[in-house]
């Protein structure tokens, strides 16, 4: 852990774990206090998982949360008025500890001189040069003052973000580019899937950040707090702005773990677990390895998320491993969907069907998943009928595999970048927002109708790359995205149903139906799943290798 002393009786940290709690006792704390809402990063534990084992070792443990970047006044004064309160020494904590550190500036605006302000959070390591200027601004963030400029700004390093930007040196090297991301990861989140069946290693998923990033590009550690496209400005955490000529927008998604009664509370415990959570992965293959009978649910929410098939891969491994172990029959398996079919494109659901069928699995459409009580292991659903009416059906369970609701992160939903639904706005096909020029987006956050997938990102990174230098007058034409996205559906150890498609699904197979049948489950498909695509992500994809994914020009 890296904590740093803010005060005689405060401290301030990066995100903490679960596992680090008997540490904090043995060092004193007594106290702790987050600051950083559950949801934002797929490797973030809930706080509920932080407050058991806090009260397992007697420290008191506090959530005060804020949106990154967006720390209010109010926020900084309960955050005064709680540390007023609590047994000391305390430590608050976020995703860096920029956000406890600001709130502490703002506590103590009142209470002591500015410049001792910024000097206590530099010896920390924080710059609260741009709280200051907030603090002297009447709580306004002047963008006439910048931190820094660059040519091309990329908001999120995830697959999306890396990928252009390594396109984006590939065509043009020495461009000047910053991506944006507080993250010290960077998770190849398609091998989750494997995990949660017990093929890969959550290990082999994770590089750190600082060697993935292409080389050349400067990377700025913080969060984003808001837009100001009229100004070329973004607003990062601690007040400080940074502006660009070009900018490129993909912070992924939002993990909506509370829109679901109770889950925090159980998650990880009782059963309950989800593969789109990086620790909670190699539970599920503990609880599917368990299970000897009984009935184990799958669920999925409402559209958007990210790979729609996802929830299904976890139930046919599941499934597979008990037919291996010869305890299929003895295990009652329920799909929850609150969709109306079970895949999207037609093409894929008669081979899924099969499977469906072989394994027993019972199919429950316009179910949504809205409650789970953990210690007593039910899950309660709404559900709808073809007539419309709704009920609440609640089902026991001995395994419960959630996938969340979806949404765009909190600084996208409240951005003028946003649609009314909250995604960045973007036309389809050349990915450059609606209003501003300037700007483009892609992957998960974009409101693109194709899936939210990797696949999806690999063909949409040389587009808006190619777009931009557009933009910058180093390249001529338009690059276009036909909607493609992938999902290689796992539907057994071994074999694979490789859904592929385009706009409006469209099948759009990459290789010729005698190699490779994406209708029928394949075990060349696993192959290229397995073996295959996670070298092709770190040493192609991320390195700005576009094969098979160069994109069509146009004119205009």
């Amino acid at each position: 852990m890296d904590i740093r002393s803010l005060a005689p009786a405060l401290s301030v940290s990066e995100q903490i774990f679960p596992s680090q709690l008997a540490e904090l006792k043995a060092a004193g704390f007594r106290a702790i206090v987050c600051n950083r809402p559950d949801g934002e990063g797929a490797d973030q534990p809930l706080f509920a998982e932080i407050k058991r084992a806090a009260d397992a070792v007697g420290i008191e443990a506090h959530y005060l949360p804020a949106e990154s970047g967006k720390v209010t006044d109010e926020q900084g004064i309960a955050f005064g008025q709680l540390l007023e309160t609590l047994p000391k020494p305390v430590l608050a904590y976020c995703r860096s500890g920029m956000r406890s550190t600001t709130m502490w500036a703002l506590s103590q605006a009142g209470q002591h001189d500015l410049p001792h302000i910024v000097e206590s959070a530099k010896k920390a390591g924080f710059d609260m040069k741009g709280v200051i200027r907030r603090i002297a601004n009447q709580g306004r963030t002047p963008v006439e003052v910048a931190e820094a400029q660059h040519t091309v700004v990329i908001i999120g390093a995830g697959a999306a973000g890396i990928a252009t930007a390594s396109s984006l040196l590939a065509r043009a090297p020495g461009l000047d580019i910053a991506i944006v991301d507080p993250a010290d990861v960077h998770y190849y989140q398609p091998g989750w899937t494997l995990v949660g069946g017990g093929v890969f290693d959550a290990r082999q998923t994770a590089h750190t950040m600082g060697a993935t990033l292409p080389r050349g590009v400067h990377w700025i550690k913080a969060a984003v707090a808001a837009f100001e496209p009229e100004r070329n400005a973004v607003i990062l955490d601690g007040c400080r702005v940074v502006k660009y000529e070009q900018l490129i927008v993909c912070p992924g998604l939002k993990l909506d773990w509370h829109a679901i009664e109770g889950l925090s509370e159980t998650l990880g415990r009782n059963g309950v677990t989800s593969n789109y959570l990086y620790h909670l992965a190699p539970y599920t293959w503990e609880q599917v390895q368990h299970l000897r009978g009984g009935r184990a649910i799958f669920t999925q929410p409402p559209m958007p998320i990210k790979c729609a098939g996802a929830p299904q891969k976890a139930m046919y491994l599941s499934a597979d491993h008990w037919k291996r172990s010869g305890v299929l029959d003895a295990v009652d398996i329920e799909f929850h969907s609150a969709g109306a079919v079970l895949f999207g494109v037609a093409d894929y659901v008669p081979a899924l069907m099969e499977y469906v069928t072989a394994y027993g699995i019972d199919l429950n459409f316009g179910n949504t998943l809205t409650h789970v009580d953990g210690p007593a292991r039910t899950a309660t659903f709404s559900s709808v009928h073809a007539d419309g009416s709704a009920r609440r059906v609640t089902r026991e369970f001995d395994l419960l595999h959630v996938v969340p609701p979806q949404i765009a992160p909190d600084f996208i939903r409240v951005s003028p970048l946003a649609d009314a639904a909250g995604w960045v706005d973007v036309e389809p096909a050349t990915l450059r927002h609606k209003t501003w020029a300037n700007i483009h987006a892609l992957g998960d956050a974009a409101n693109t109708s194709n899936a939210k997938t990797a696949a999806a990102a690999r063909k949409q990174a040389p587009v808006v790359a190619h777009n931009v230098l557009a933009a910058l007058g180093k390249a001529t034409g338009v690059a276009q995205y036909d909607g493609y996205g992938s999902c290689p559906l796992t539907v057994e150890r071994g074999k694979i149903v490789l859904a592929e498609f385009t706009y409006g699904g469209k099948v759009a197979p990459s290789f010729p139906s005698w190699l490779i049948d994406g209708t029928r489950p394949s075990r060349l498909a696993w192959l290229l799943k397995e073996r295959i695509l996670p070298p092709l992500y770190w040493k192609g994809m991320l390195k700005g290798r576009e094969w098979l994914a160069k994109p069509e020009l146009t004119d205009q």
